[in-house]
Formats: structure tokens, sequence, C-alpha cells
């Protein structure tokens, strides 16, 4: 798999930022199979638990999130804004595993793209999302963050 660089300045990113003491620190990569997809190996740590063994819920949410908007960046070459995010847990993901999360862009339409997503463990998809992100113009997303 060929590693995807940080198109994020800052490093400061919860989810990909390696300037976040408190944060995953999370590295993204493209398959080498079709579809394209990006793809995300990490060790799930307990810190990051919900009831018993459990990786929280809205960290599986989070993952989604991150890989989404780095598949968005990477195969459409343009920054993009979540407008929505469909989660289902279908069975549980322990912490203290490694999981693996895939996404794929599943369709384009006009500036709006549709993503599918699923976090694997053991060889199971413990969890699925579908998503949907707004291409933005860099000048005007920096805007909308307060940034640059």
């Amino acid at each position: 798999m060929k590693p995807i660089p940080n198109p994020y300045r800052t490093g400061e990113c919860f989810f990909c930022g390696l300037n976040n003491p408190i944060g995953l620190k999370l590295d993204f990569f493209e398959s080498e199979t079709e579809p394209r997809e990006v793809v995300l190996n990490w060790h799930a740590s307990s810190k990051f638990r919900g009831f018993g063994n459990i990786l929280h819920g809205g960290i599986q949410s989070g993952i989604f999130d991150e890989i989404m908007g780095w598949a968005t960046i990477h195969f459409m070459q343009q920054v993009g804004v979540t407008i929505d995010l469909q989660v289902k847990f279908l069975r549980p993901v322990y912490v203290d595993q490694d999981i693996e999360a895939r996404c794929r862009i599943a369709s384009r339409n006009g500036s709006r793209v549709f993503l599918e997503a699923e976090i694997v463990q053991d060889g199971n998809v413990c969890t699925s999302a579908t998503g949907s992100y707004l291409l933005m113009e860099k000048g005007k997303f920096d805007k909308l963050i307060k940034s640059g």
C-alpha cells in the first residue's frame, strides 16, 4: 500500500495530527487493488473503550468521518466537508486489538461526493458507514474553518 501524505498543515487534528499529544495519530494509505480505497490499520487502545472491552462508538464514528475526509481529498483532489454520516454497528469492535478501516468513493453528483466505509476486526465487518461530503474551494474552506 502507498502512504498518503497528511494534507493538514498544523498537525493538530485529534485523529491524524502528529502534533496533538492526546490524538490518535492515524496514518492512511491507498490500496493497490480495485476499487481504489483509503485504508487505515490501527491498534485500538483500551484508553478509547466504551462499555466493557468495546471500542467507543464515538471513536468509531470519528474514524469514519476522518477516513471519508481523507478519501475525498485524496481521490477528488479537493477538500470536502461532512454533510452527513450514517453508522451501523453490526458487531463489537474490541479494544487492545488491531482494526482495519477501508473507504471508497461510491459516487459523485456535482459538488457532492458519496462514500462507503467499514471497520474490520479479525476478518469480520464490525461497523459500516455511508457519508456524503460537499466539495469546497480551498479559500472558502479556509474561511469556513477560520484558517489562513
